[in-house]
Order: structure tokens, then C-alpha cells, then sequence
């Protein structure tokens, strides 16, 4: 189930560079590299993370560190013996100085086995949503499709909420801070996911042209992204399953496009130059 899902150093690393490859720069730089847990981790801990340190019955060096869900010893971290992957991403400025605002996506989940969310159930909640603020600015609305977007290229699930910098008011760009549930089953293009998409049947003009140019090639997404990650230090990133599923996943969203004109809406109000 989409919420018990593992995280995976590895989604990050790809999600970067598949946000840089489609020019939404909405993913701060992550990079992969090895460590090296007893010296540059549990030698430099805090006490309560060092506490959460262990060794595992094959004779690893393992933690867990401290949060609200999976923090124990049964989905703990481990190295072999003490090395480990792991994905780095750039600080973003602390609080005082870049103060960040949460919002809730009116596309969440439900997170529940027994119940769906209403616009799993109803298919006017857009009709609802892009009467009221912050969604009533013709941005906002785009770069929500954006996101789930590229959580339908790359399989996450997982998107209750986004963050924006809140000195920028509502009049600001998203940023897609948490990626680790992407690049899971590569063989599931689930298109629920693309609900705002279809629901709203809007797609930004700069998105619609990179996706046709990648459709209709030369270069296709997979190949791009493949260049892209052999970048990174622990290449290869993903598997050749997840890159073939960019091409074909390309494909469904121009189809859910098209599905929209065939509805008889006008071209201009699906695909919309807002200039961004």
C-alpha cells in the first residue's frame, strides 16, 4: 500500500534530475554518495541519534534514528559492514531566514484501505477548487498540474503536501521537497494520479511542448534521464524498467490531453500560455 511504502535514497537522486530535464526546477540538488557510518555519521551524532545505533545480528552497523513512523529497529538503516548509499540534498535556508508555508493538496489521499478521497469518489472537486484562493490564481492551478505531473512520470503516490516560501505570498512557484516513495513498480502507471489533470482538463503550454518534443523525439525522456544520472556517483541510478516506463507514461498523459478535446473544449483552455 502507497503509504507503507519504503523510501529509497535512489527516487531522490532520479527525481532531481528528471525535475532539471523538464526545466521545472521545483527539486533542490540531490547527489548520491557512499559513507561511511561509523566515522562520518555516529562519530559525529548528537546524543540522541547515537543512542539509536546498533549492531545487527549479521554484524552490521546499523540506526534508526527518531521520527514519527518506522523509526525502529525492524526498518532501521544498515551498512556492510558499516558502508552505506545514501542521497544528499541541499540545505534549504533555515526557517528565520527562508520561512516556508505547508500547504495541504486538495488531491491528498485518503491514506486509509476503507475509504477513498472525495475526488476519488466525485470528478467536480476542480469545479470546486479553482474557485477559491490561492487556486484561483491561473499559476497556482498550473503548478499543482505540474507536480502530479511528475509524480505520474515517476510513480509517487505520495504527495499530501507541498511547501512554498511564504515571504512570496500565494503568488509563488511550489517545491517538491519529497520524492523517496518514487521509482517504485515500474510496470504500474497508476493515472489516478494524474486526477487534477483530467478533472481540470488544463495543461500548461510550456509542459504540453516538452512533452510533444519528447513524444516525437530524437531524444526521448528515458534517454535523456539516462545521460543525466550516469552524472552521479553511484550510477546506475535506476533500473532500465523505470526509464522505459518514462516514454510510455508520456504517452498517457498526451492521451488524457487529447481525451480532453475530444470532450469539445476549446484548445486555448486546455492547453494555456501562462507565460511561466
Amino acid at each position: 500500500f502507497y503509504f507503507s511504502d519504503y523510501e529509497r535514497h535512489y527516487a531522490e537522486i532520479g527525481a532531481f534530475h528528471l525535475d532539471r530535464i523538464l526545466a521545472f526546477y521545483r527539486v533542490p540538488p540531490v547527489a548520491g554518495r557512499r559513507f561511511n557510518m561509523t566515522y562520518e555519521i555516529k562519530r559525529l551524532a548528537d546524543r540522541k541519534l547515537a543512542k539509536t545505533f546498533f549492531i545487527s545480528p549479521a554484524n552490521n552497523v546499523c540506526f534508526h534514528g527518531s521520527c514519527s513512523y518506522y523509526c525502529d529497529t525492524g526498518h532501521a538503516i544498515c551498512g556492510n559492514p558499516d558502508t552505506v548509499e545514501a542521497s544528499l540534498a541541499t540545505f534549504l535556508p533555515p526557517e528565520k531566514i527562508g520561512r516556508r508555508k505547508t500547504w495541504r493538496n486538495p488531491w491528498k489521499r485518503s491514506y486509509s484501505k476503507h475509504r477513498k478521497a472525495y475526488w476519488e469518489v466525485y470528478d467536480d472537486l476542480c469545479d470546486k477548487v479553482r474557485t477559491k484562493p490561492p487556486y484561483n490564481n491561473e499559476r497556482r492551478l498550473q503548478d499543482l498540474i505540474d507536480m502530479h505531473i511528475f509524480d505520474f512520470l515517476t510513480g509517487n503516490l505520495d504527495r499530501h503536501h507541498y511547501e512554498t516560501f511564504r515571504d512570496f505570498g500565494n503568488v509563488t512557484f511550489h517545491m517538491h521537497l519529497d520524492n523517496g516513495r518514487a521509482f517504485g513498480k515500474s510496470h504500474k502507471d497508476d493515472l489516478s494520479i494524474l486526477a487534477p489533470l483530467y478533472q481540470c482538463c488544463v495543461i500548461r503550454y510550456s509542459t504540453f511542448i516538452k512533452l510533444s518534443k519528447f513524444y516525437l523525439g530524437p531524444e526521448k525522456l528515458s534517454n535523456s534521464l539516462r545521460k543525466s544520472l550516469n552524472k552521479d556517483s553511484l550510477r546506475p541510478i535506476l533500473l532500465e524498467p523505470h526509464l522505459i516506463a518514462l516514454d510510455r507514461r508520456v504517452v498517457l498523459i498526451l492521451k488524457e490531453i487529447a481525451k480532453c478535446l475530444e470532450k469539445g473544449i476549446e484548445v486555448e483552455n486546455v492547453i494555456v500560455d501562462d507565460f511561466f
